[in-house]
């Protein structure tokens, strides 16, 4: 089916239309400073807020760059920008974007790549949260273009490995396609917020993932190797973590996804077996295939030092964490806390329902099980709104929720 221009939006339509390829064809992919100049001053040029998205190579690549941006403006069409072909010099890019509010699907996936090639928006429009504020329960891009717009996106390049070059065409198609309609969605959600008197709500979010924080890094990232679950003795769990920390740091100086690497499932079935020699190593599955065994001297040596920790040094099989312990032990560890939490869930769940929201959204389900499990000493809502700002909540969700809960709290204890 042939596109149709999507200028033509016609909510109205009984059937979606499938959009196979972008209004204006597929734009030449701008490689070269020159061809950069003339594409920011193009963008400069246009009108209203700029669609953005980024294509990575996760699952392919250790890091986490952009190896293709796809932007869209009124007046301007679709640009798409190789930022590795430019060494990751957007000068002009930057300039002609600094007071554009940017329009980006599920952004705080997009924004550490971009913010890393030096761009970073003044205004956002984030169309997902845009869409869960609103109350749809699908917020996938072609989920809401679907609902909103009825336009069906062709899809299928996702997960792709963008660092491959050159892109092949059929790629750059479904790129493209990625910002075709963000213009035209965000139109249509930002009229949706506004009817149901969500827009203060949806730019409070906008702005709080603009301006948040690189996320903290993990004490023990080992310990999300997939499958670990399995496994009880300190003396497996040294194993997988010697392992991992070896895989990690090949797949960093190779930029090589550590999957790729070495799966987790090998590393896991490693440390259950535990070989003691280098052929019962090898005869695991994947350490006998070729790549494994030419890195089979790495591989046992992490292993070997593991085995040969002092029991000290040992990692723990339950380590202490910051937070509250899970809520399924809550009723026997501490029955007050549990029937606080019931108490305050019930009252979010409510406040959620009435206002067409997911409760995640209303607040964040850690930050009220920290709450929960320990409350101010005073539980007024004065106090309860103060610790929830405190704890990052934004200012409408305060309103929302903190004499709600400072009642539960209060109920809950007597």
């Amino acid at each position: 089916m042939d596109t149709v221009h999507s200028d033509s939006v016609d909510p109205d339509r009984s059937e979606p239309v499938l959009l196979t390829r972008p209004s204006g064809g597929v734009p030449p992919v701008v490689e070269q400073t020159r061809s950069l100049r003339l594409a920011a001053a193009a963008l400069a040029a246009g009108s209203g807020p700029v669609a953005i998205d980024t294509e990575r190579a996760s699952g392919y690549r250790y890091s986490q760059r952009a190896y293709l941006l796809q932007l869209r403006r009124e007046g301007t069409g679709t640009v798409l920008i190789d930022p590795i072909a430019l060494a990751g010099e957007l000068g002009p890019l930057i300039t002609a974007l600094s007071d554009v509010e940017w329009i980006l699907h599920a952004a705080s996936q997009d924004l550490p790549c971009l913010s890393e090639l030096g761009m970073q928006p003044k205004l956002l429009f984030d169309t997902e949260l845009a869409g869960r504020l609103a109350g749809y329960e699908r917020v996938s891009l072609g989920a809401l273009a679907e609902k909103l717009l009825s336009y069906r996106l062709e899809k299928g390049h996702g997960a792709a490995d963008w660092s491959r070059r050159p892109l092949p065409r059929e790629w750059l198609v479904y790129a493209a396609l990625d910002v075709e309609l963000l213009i035209e969605l965000r139109a249509a959600l930002h009229e949706d917020l506004e009817q149901q008197g969500k827009l203060d709500w949806a730019f409070q979010e906008f702005e709080a993932v603009r301006t948040a924080p690189p996320p903290a890094p993990r004490a023990e990232p080992w310990r999300r190797t997939s499958g670990i679950h399995r496994l009880r003795d300190p003396r497996q769990l040294a194993v997988v973590r010697a392992l991992w920390r070896t895989r990690d740091e090949l797949a960093r100086r190779k930029d090589i996804a550590p999957g790729r690497v070495l799966p987790d499932s090998a590393i896991v079935r490693a440390a259950q077996q535990n070989p003691s020699t280098r052929e019962e190593l090898v005869a695991l599955p994947v350490f006998s295939g070729k790549q494994q065994r030419r890195r089979v001297a790495q591989w046992f040596d992490a292993l070997k030092s593991a085995q040969q920790l002092p029991a000290d040094q040992l990692p723990e099989i339950n380590p202490a964490n910051d937070g509250p312990p899970p809520t399924s032990r809550w009723h026997d560890r501490d029955p007050a806390a549990a029937a606080r939490l019931n108490a305050v869930r019930n009252v979010l769940n409510g406040i959620a329902e009435a206002n067409a929201l997911p409760v995640e959204n209303l607040l964040l389900p850690d930050l009220v099980r920290r709450l929960c499990w320990q409350p101010p000493e005073e539980c007024g809502p004065e106090r309860v709104a103060e610790v929830l700002g405190e704890r990052g909540a934004r200012q409408w969700q305060v309103e929302l929720t903190a004499a709600a809960i400072a009642d539960a709290l209060r109920t809950a204890g007597e």
